[in-house]
């Protein structure tokens, strides 16, 4: 991604799975920006830690890198980890400051109460996929964020 950043591309779409060729593998799509320019720079953050990627995510968001896509792919520890991908345009300076926030629950109950308690505090849901923990159960994984004062 930072190669085809670095051509004048931007992203526009990411999956994780099988592929023909290439196994397990996140596959992302990227398209020539209208002028050419390189002025994109690209993050990808991949664990099966929710808490790791919570603290990740708040790290590049306060670098200036915003959520624009999540999928789930096979490592090859065995387990299935959620990705997510962040990006930064270098020409416009980082004047939004985002907090993330991740929820992870293997019963949409929870989710449900979770997600209404995050909606009250002002945070937006913006992603949900499937992976596994570290211990071997599949969780339901939603990536949150709201706009900082």
């Amino acid at each position: 991604m930072s190669d085809a950043a670095a051509a004048g591309y931007q992203f526009v779409g990411a999956m994780g799975g099988d592929t023909a060729f290439g196994g397990n593998e996140v596959v992302t799509l990227m398209a020539r920006t209208a002028d050419g320019r390189p002025r994109y720079e690209y993050r990808l953050l991949a664990t099966s830690k929710t808490s790791t990627m919570q603290t990740e995510l708040q790290h590049a968001a306060d670098a200036g890198f915003e959520f624009v896509a999540q999928t789930v792919f096979q490592s090859s520890f065995g387990g299935r980890e959620v990705a997510v991908l962040l990006e930064r345009d270098t020409d416009i300076p980082a004047v939004k400051r985002y907090e993330y926030r991740l929820l992870a629950t293997s019963r949409t109950s929870t989710l449900q109460k979770e997600l209404e308690q995050m909606a009250q505090a002002g945070f937006q849901a913006l992603a949900m996929t499937v992976g596994q923990t570290a211990i071997g159960g599949q969780e339901l994984v939603v990536i949150t964020r709201r706009l900082l004062r």
